[in-house]
């Protein structure tokens, strides 16, 4: 077994791993099966509702308890794969996913499936951070754009295909079947790491930091809690308030406490890095307008043009396919090492927000509107989410980089929630203010509706909620690229 340490934790001598490809394609398969499950659960809604006799609060919590674990102990895990090895917790974490997918799967009940989701998501944690941090540690650093542009790519691809999966498997399976299939994936991604991947880890031995994963876990799932409490219970709700309270006094203590221990699960001292500062602030902008985006995209596709679920979850496919082909073809690196990484972003976010102002104008007109909007985010992301991600990684020691993907994942988690939460809110406030009656969504507006021309008008106030807040996310999109561009740039002649 192959064992890096602090001065080996470059790559291998001759380019990088010799088996370096298949490595990646080993944990990217892996890191697909937990991407998949962010998405799969909510085509499954109808299906437990009905046979689990699950209640609203129940539901909310089978899908948000994944998400919530896994983006809380995004930071930690990635410090413990640096600590104890990141062989060692990607293995733990196929483990941990796989037990919970088998325990979920035989649910027979909102309890049990609520706990095996919890456990997923703490395998789901393990593993998002770990193959990241794998990935930059075989491949020579002239190869790792185009790694981190397949590991990119296959973050589309299992975003976009969550529902089509969960829907095929719904035609033919009953609910349970949407989380036995990862069990063969899993079992063969254990033996896959086990024979293949090498170990790898911090050799300093730094003492773990376990006030700090406390602090950073705690408040990290409640800032999350925030966000995604925040649409459906209000902004000024008891719930979303404590939560958001609770996250500033944690993650208040978790700074304060990392800024003054000797070993921090975080060191502070990356935020006075330009390049670190310049990636991070892009990073949460794009995830905020891509993340809100297209969520409202499926709204857009079902509500306003009538599409079905997995119809319009198949006419968003057109974003994935440019995503992979552009990376995975390689044309996505090519193109960054000849432009170089700020004009890299700032193409890439233009290009997205481009796209997003297309659905915005021209999507109402037709799926012809909204295809060319999906084909321009699909460029935008396949050039700039993987120059965002490297320019996070290569800002941190290589000793650290589980903690890098770690920063990277609980960013990517952080933006999509807010931009969700917070685009959600322009829709509903624009929507509301352009409808002559009360109504919480737009089917109970129509049912509300008398006569032809009413339901017409609020189809109408919909598109124009719908509108507005995409253009908010091409804003957000834009001004992300421009303020990520900018910072790097000036990082970059400092360097000089």
């Amino acid at each position: 077994m192959t064992v890096l340490s602090q001065a080996d934790s470059a790559p291998p001598t001759g380019g990088g791993h010799p088996q370096r490809w298949l490595i990646l394609g080993v944990i990217c398969l892996a890191q697909l099966t937990v991407l998949l499950d962010n998405t799969v659960l909510n085509v499954a809604i109808p299906s437990l509702t009905e046979e689990m006799d699950a209640t609203t609060s129940d539901i909310q919590w089978m899908i948000n308890a994944y998400s919530l674990v896994q983006s809380g102990l995004l930071l930690t895990a990635g410090s413990a794969a640096d600590r104890y090895g990141r062989k060692k917790m990607l293995v733990t974490g196929l483990a941990l996913f796989g037990i919970g997918s088998l325990v979920a799967g035989l649910a027979d009940s909102s309890g049990q499936l609520i706990a095996a989701r919890a456990g997923m998501g703490v395998g789901g944690a393990l593993l998002l951070t770990t193959t990241l941090a794998v990935a930059m540690q075989i491949f020579a650093p002239e190869e790792h754009a185009r790694a981190i542009g397949i590991w990119s790519a296959v973050n589309a691809l299992g975003f976009a295909t969550g529902p089509l999966v969960g829907g095929l498997m719904l035609d033919h399976f009953w609910w349970g079947a949407i989380f036995l299939i990862n069990l063969p994936v899993v079992a063969l991604g254990l033996v896959a790491v086990i024979a293949l991947v090498p170990e790898s880890k911090n050799p300093q031995g730094d003492r773990p930091d376990l006030l700090g994963a406390l602090l950073s876990t705690i408040g990290m799932a409640s800032l999350v809690f925030a966000v995604i409490s925040g649409p459906e219970h209000g902004w000024g709700s008891g719930r979303v308030l404590a939560g958001g309270l609770c996250a500033v006094v944690f993650l208040g203590l978790f700074a304060w406490w990392e800024s003054r221990i000797p070993y921090p699960m975080l060191d502070l001292a990356f935020f006075r890095n330009r390049r670190f500062t310049g990636a991070v602030a892009g990073a949460v902008l794009i995830t905020f307008g891509m993340g809100g985006a297209l969520f409202l995209l499926t709204q857009h596709l079902q509500f306003v043009l009538g599409y079905g679920p997995l119809e319009a979850g198949l006419r968003t496919a057109p974003l994935a396919l440019m995503v992979v082909a552009l990376n995975f073809s390689g044309l996505s690196a090519k193109l960054t090492i000849r432009l170089g990484t700020p004009v890299s972003i700032a193409l890439g976010m233009i290009l997205m927000s481009l796209g997003l102002v297309s659905i915005a104008t021209l999507a109402s007109g037709g799926y012809s509107g909204m295809l060319l909007g999906l084909v321009l985010i699909g460029c935008g992301c396949a050039i700039a989410n993987p120059v965002m991600a490297h320019a996070i990684m290569s800002s941190i020691p290589p000793a650290k980089a589980g903690v890098g993907a770690g920063i990277n994942g609980t960013l990517a988690e952080f933006g999509n929630g807010l931009g969700v939460a917070v685009l959600g809110a322009v829709l509903n406030s624009r929507f509301a203010a352009l409808i002559p009656m009360t109504a919480a969504s737009l089917p109970g507006a129509l049912a509300l509706a008398e006569g032809e021309e009413e339901k017409e008008q609020v189809v109408d106030a919909f598109t124009s909620g719908l509108e507005t807040s995409q253009l908010v996310g091409a804003v957000a999109v834009l001004v992300g690229g421009l303020l990520a561009a900018a910072l790097l740039r000036r990082a970059e002649r400092e360097d000089i």
